[in-house]
């Protein structure tokens, strides 16, 4: 019986989901939204956001790239600190090498959390992005990684870019704080 009942506490602790406290500021948002990443569908980019946020390098990183009705793309650890010239936010990744796609039947829906990445399917790194609306045309094409579980409404209020590509103008919204929960 108490090998049963340790047995069962392996395996629970192992069940526990890994998460994310995002406490953002800015001129649109303030608030704390929270977020499940999904190890059992994209197992090494849940544990990469996962590393990064446990190393605090996604403390301070602003929302590059904010399309209105479409999604709110932040992560990029490399040109994307506030307080830096942040002309290249967006092109830049981690010293840590590129992630193979893991594509998966699930749907790029509200809240949900996708990994970003250039032409390249197997070229996702930091950044990631967080959906206003569902986006069913990216299903298959890009990973997805993890779903807002609690302030949906902060997400809402990113500041918005401009333009065609969503570039933020001005002082972007920022990811103060990434703190990884269980």
């Amino acid at each position: 019986m108490l090998k049963l009942a340790a047995a069962f506490s392996l395996v629970a602790s192992s069940a526990l989901a890994t998460g994310l406290q995002i406490e953002i500021e800015g001129e649109g948002a303030n608030g704390v939204v929270t977020i499940d990443l999904f190890e059992d569908v994209a197992p090494q980019h849940a544990e990469r956001i996962a590393t990064l946020a446990g190393n605090g390098a996604y403390d301070g990183v602003v929302f590059h790239r904010v399309i209105d009705g479409f999604m709110a793309q932040t992560g990029d650890v490399q040109y994307g600190k506030i307080g830096e010239n942040m002309r290249n936010a967006g092109r830049g990744g981690s010293d840590l090498p590129d992630l193979p796609a893991e594509f998966s039947d699930k749907r790029f829906e509200r809240g949900v959390v996708g990994m970003a990445r250039s032409q390249n399917p197997n070229s996702a790194n930091s950044q990631f992005f967080i959906m206003f609306q569902d986006g069913d045309f990216l299903n298959g094409q890009y990973t997805v990684v993890g779903q807002v579980t609690g302030g949906m409404d902060v997400v809402d209020a990113i500041k918005l870019g401009t333009g065609q590509n969503g570039a933020v103008v001005g002082q972007p919204d920022m990811m103060k704080s990434v703190t990884v929960t269980d």
